[in-house]
């Protein structure tokens, strides 16, 4: 059965491309009125919002990982946007590099600066709106987390980190935010054919990463949004605290 949210006002973040932006289309499609958020890419966010079916979409622009910036945005939105029923967190960096490489100082700053956008930034922005989805009767958290959290990430350790705690933030969300008809809800995708992969599945390594799946290729951007937009849909709260794998049974847990 088709989605319809043509009564929903949904915040994406990171939607300027990618994942993000294919999640965007998808709830525009699905009627429902998007507002884009992106940090630095301002060309790619107007394309996107010029691309989105239907009318009222809108631009917001802020960095996840400055608390100050995530404040003032959700000040905007309220006063700008209104309510917001769904807040899907997909906004966040992958960074590879050889660990051992680092002096201790560059580590710090390495993994502080994912940390602080692909969790402390998502915690920031979901306890704001989730205050404001209290007021407002409830709402729908929808997180984009990985396959990293639970297969790790050598190649990109704190970004694995950064997912795994994304994970247990949604679940403690879920069952703090539950009495208040909040329902939160992570998607962990394995690779995705994004402009952010293109160079590594493009490299030397891109077949082996591709043969991981017995499908042998990786995830498309909207195999993610249709998820999404599942459990957007309104009979799915029971559901609340789940973490719904997408890796093409590149990595199986139980």
């Amino acid at each position: 059965m088709e989605s319809n949210l043509s009564e929903k006002t949904v915040l994406v973040t990171g939607a300027s491309r990618g994942i993000g932006r294919a999640i965007a289309e998808r709830f525009a499609e699905a009627g429902a009125r998007v507002i884009l958020h992106y940090n630095k890419n301002n060309i790619a966010a107007e394309e996107t919002l010029a691309a989105l079916p239907g009318s009222e979409h809108a631009l917001i622009q802020a960095d996840i990982s400055d608390p100050e910036a995530v404040c003032e945005m959700v000040d905007i939105l309220n006063k700008e946007q209104g309510r917001i029923d769904i807040l899907v967190n997909n906004a966040g960096i992958y960074e590879e590099a050889d660990l051992l490489e680092f002096s201790y100082e560059e580590f710090r700053e390495y993994f502080s600066n994912t940390i602080n956008t692909n969790l402390v930034g998502v915690a920031n922005l979901s306890f704001l709106i989730s205050k404001e989805m209290v007021f407002h009767g409830g709402g729908k958290i929808i997180n984009i987390s990985s396959r990293g959290a639970f297969r790790g990430e050598p190649f990109a350790l704190p970004y694995g980190a950064s997912k795994a705690g994304l994970n247990s933030l949604g679940q403690s969300m879920a069952v703090a935010l539950a009495s208040k008809n909040i329902y939160v809800y992570t998607i962990a995708p394995g690779f995705v054919e994004t402009d952010m992969t293109t160079d590594i599945l493009e490299g030397p390594r891109g077949d082996a990463i591709r043969n991981q799946s017995p499908l042998h290729r990786v995830a498309r951007p909207e195999e993610i949004a249709n998820t999404a937009i599942f459990l957007a849909s309104e009979d799915k709260g029971y559901m609340t605290g789940c973490i719904i794998d997408i890796n093409g049974a590149s990595y199986l847990r139980s």
